[in-house]
């Protein structure tokens, strides 16, 4: 939202109603239509594939830099993964035939809905990459970095089981991992919390996958955590 022209904010402001979200709302369906689109506010969104064996992996995620529904600009109304809140939080919900009129009705604001749809692509493919080629520990320290980027604060709220999925590994890899991040003195792990204490130490554990869909936002829009920290609708 703070990426928003003045023009485009008052476009939108009428239709928007600001919505709490608890963990674990699901703010969109696989394969259904999507009824309204979320400006995150705070919070974290999880994006998730799954199996048709019961396997779920998560693919992408955002928060404030973000929207979840960015498919409406791509003209389609659904998507084949499910979008929920791996972290609560509030947002500013549209309905999907708004947020197309106000596309529609603005060049700016479907460019700058395009950009971010580049940005995500990026980061997906960069979490592909990741999943085929680096262990446990450097993917978990680009999760780790990545959800670092979009909530303010070195606390991160985080349980052993979603980083099962996460990382698409067993329990004890991800307790394994998180054991040698610690002990790198890259962050500090306790029951469902992880405290980062070294940033810069993390991002160089998260190898080449942590980066390129970074700079290309910050290239495309503008610095991700800058956004993070200072974004309000």
């Amino acid at each position: 939202m703070a990426s928003l022209s003045e023009d485009d904010r008052a476009l939108l402001r009428p239709h928007l109603e600001p919505v709490s979200l608890p963990l674990g709302t699901v703010l969109i369906e696989p394969g259904r239509p999507i009824s309204h689109a979320h400006f995150p506010e705070d919070g974290l969104c999880s994006v998730i594939a799954s199996s048709h064996d019961g396997g779920r992996i998560e693919i992408g995620l955002f928060g404030r830099d973000g929207l979840a529904g960015v498919a409406l600009a791509l003209d389609s109304d659904q998507i084949p993964h499910q979008i929920f809140m791996q972290v609560a939080g509030r947002s500013h919900r549209i309905g999907a035939d708004a947020l197309r009129r106000a596309i529609n009705a603005s060049d700016s604001l479907r460019t700058l809905l395009l950009r971010y749809a580049q940005t995500f692509l990026i980061q997906t493919a960069q979490t592909a990459l990741a999943n085929a080629s680096a262990p446990a520990e450097e993917r978990l320290a680009r999760w780790l970095v990545m959800y670092h980027d979009r909530l303010d604060g070195d606390d991160l709220s985080v349980t052993h089981e979603f980083l099962s999925m996460m990382l698409g590994v067993r329990r004890p890899t991800v307790t394994v991992a998180l054991q040698m991040l610690e002990g790198a003195g890259l962050i500090k792990a306790r029951r469902g919390r992880i405290v980062v204490l070294n940033r810069s130490g993390l991002i160089e554990a998260a190898g080449e996958a942590y980066g390129p869909a970074e700079a290309e936002y910050e290239r495309l829009i503008a610095p991700l955590r800058q956004t993070a920290q200072s974004s309000s609708a």
